[in-house]
């Protein structure tokens, strides 16, 4: 059950979509985690805030071990900020994660808050006209580039990869969780003094034979012929 960075680093790169090109999809104004920069303008400054509910997608969080249920509610707040380059955004998601402690295996419920801020630029020029450089150009810069496309962002890739982040790699129940038995799995948070007697390797054997009645019979047989052996001797 122990998370691990490759881990959380698959689960970033299952569907983030980033890519080192615009867009090629059209994206569908429609959907409550897509964006419309159009009221913010491009005058470099321009600020704008805005607060929205989703419901979550499918995948929001590591798979088996923690995650936001799918259509789970989101409460996004965002802070649009209009730059040469684009719209850098700035912006916190809530919600409620489900999964499992990795102590006792008793489900978990807990709040997560999730920061991010990403640049979406423009995919052909700024407001002054000054082309900008083919994505093709320098693919070490723009490999994981988000762009604009028709004024519009999908916020979906940069809120998985922050919530991602901020859930535990190690969720328990509570943070004294004792969790279970190693040798007979008993939840020790609702049996704190349970225990197993530990018995010397060298005597295991006999202790078989002590819970199987095994022991009483041969004393018993050796009681009896002892008996016999005193009568013969008389």
């Amino acid at each position: 059950m122990d998370l691990t960075s490759c881990d959380v680093t698959a689960a970033l790169l299952h569907s983030n979509p980033k890519a080192g090109s615009p867009l090629s999809t059209h994206l569908d104004h429609r959907n409550p985690l897509v964006f419309d920069t159009h009221e913010l303008g491009r005058r470099p400054g321009a600020l704008q805030r805005m607060t929205r509910s989703a419901e979550a997608p499918k995948d929001f969080g590591v798979e088996g071990v923690i995650g936001v249920p799918e259509g789970a509610p989101l409460e996004i707040r965002l802070r649009l900020e209009s730059v040469m380059e684009g719209v850098l955004v700035t912006g916190t998601a809530r919600a409620t994660a489900e999964g499992e402690c990795v102590r006792c295996l008793e489900p978990v419920r807990l709040n997560v808050k999730a920061d991010f801020q990403e640049m979406f630029s423009y995919p052909d020029a700024d407001d002054r006209g000054r082309a900008k450089a083919e994505p093709g150009d320098d693919a070490e810069d723009d490999e994981d580039a988000l762009f604009l496309e028709d004024g519009l962002f999908d916020l979906e890739p940069v809120l998985r990869d922050a919530v991602v982040l901020a859930l535990p790699m190690q969720p328990v129940c509570r943070e004294d969780c004792a969790g279970l038995c190693s040798q007979c799995g008993t939840s020790l948070n609702e049996n704190p003094d349970h225990h197993h007697d530990a018995v010397d390797i060298r005597w295991a054997a006999l202790q078989g034979l002590v819970e199987t009645g095994q022991v009483d019979e041969k004393d018993n047989v050796n009681d009896a012929e002892s008996g016999v052996d005193e009568k013969q001797e008389k």
